[in-house]
């Protein structure tokens, strides 16, 4: 499992690096912009540009959509009872409601179901996660980081967020049956490569375990619906009321379990939304998911 111990290996050297002080302060900073604004982009036009879809795909793509919704109204409910603020709010709504199906997924996807499971996770993946985190997660981070919040500005936001003018690209590109020549795909995949490196660099460089004392009820709260909750609303809303079963609905229960999505915690540090809270979530989200992982797989299985 490469990816996973790639991942492992970059936060522990970004959370290195902050202990040691080998970079600036403000170096957390100028990776989120980089990542925003280059390799985010990137990644959207050469996926999303050549993306199709087909009846096996929906109940993949539907699932982190039904996931993002069920924690944004989890949070926003459990988060006012408890008195939480807003920025914390919006920092659990982004890192609790999105799964890291890409970096993490597609490797347990292939272990587990072969090569139809890593397509489905792609497809999970690109029209799913990786766009709530250009389109939803934006509005709800620019709703929730704003000190007088308007739909106006919401909009706004989002439609001046580059990763999201790159889907409209991808969008449009799509429907006229675009494919990317030879030279623009190499182009698009060396931009696009340093993506997850970077990200979870800048994850590791905001992790501060001495912040886990004081944010521990709202990281309790986070990680027991991303763990524990997010799986079983999946799992409830396909088997129980949809009466669907069967190998694609399993890799949907897993993909809900899988730890938050890095990319939610540069949305949320670019909107001031708790980044401390936002870095602990994924940094501490995705080691512990791996066991959930493995137990729902080996349950799954029976």
């Amino acid at each position: 499992m490469p990816n996973l111990l790639l991942l492992l290996i970059c936060l522990g050297l970004g959370a290195g690096l902050r202990w040691r002080r080998v970079l600036p302060a403000e170096a957390p900073a100028v990776l989120n912009q980089l990542l925003i604004n280059v390799f985010m982009p990137a990644l959207t036009f050469l996926h999303l540009a050549e993306a199709r879809l087909d009846r096996r795909f929906l109940l993949p793509v539907l699932a982190p959509w039904l996931l993002f919704g069920g924690g944004w109204v989890f949070f926003t409910l459990v988060g006012r009872r408890l008195g939480l603020t807003r920025a914390t709010i919006g920092a659990l709504i982004l890192t609790g409601g999105i799964s890291s199906t890409s970096f993490v997924g597609f490797p347990i996807f292939e272990l587990l179901y072969g090569q139809q499971g890593l397509e489905l996770g792609i497809m999970m993946s690109q029209a799913g996660s990786f766009l709530i985190g250009g389109t939803l997660a934006v509005a709800v981070a620019s709703w929730y980081g704003a000190s007088a919040p308007s739909w106006r500005g919401m909009a706004g936001n989002v439609l001046r967020f580059p990763p999201f003018l790159a889907f409209g690209l991808a969008l449009a590109a799509n429907a006229v049956g675009y494919r990317h020549p030879a030279l623009v795909r190499e182009v698009l995949e060396k931009l696009s490569a340093p993506f997850a490196v970077v990200a979870l660099l800048a994850v590791g460089l905001q992790l501060n375990l001495g912040a886990l004392r004081a944010e521990r009820r709202a990281l309790g709260l986070g990680l027991g619906f991303k763990l524990l909750l997010a799986p079983l609303l999946i799992y409830g809303l396909y088997h129980g009321l949809a009466r669907q079963q069967g190998r694609v609905v399993d890799l949907c229960v897993l993909g809900a379990a899988i730890g938050p999505m890095n990319t939610a915690a540069v949305v949320a540090a670019r909107y001031r939304l708790n980044p401390p809270l936002a870095a602990q979530m994924v940094g501490l989200g995705i080691p512990l998911s791996l066991p959930v992982l493995a137990l729902l797989g080996w349950w799954l299985g029976r």
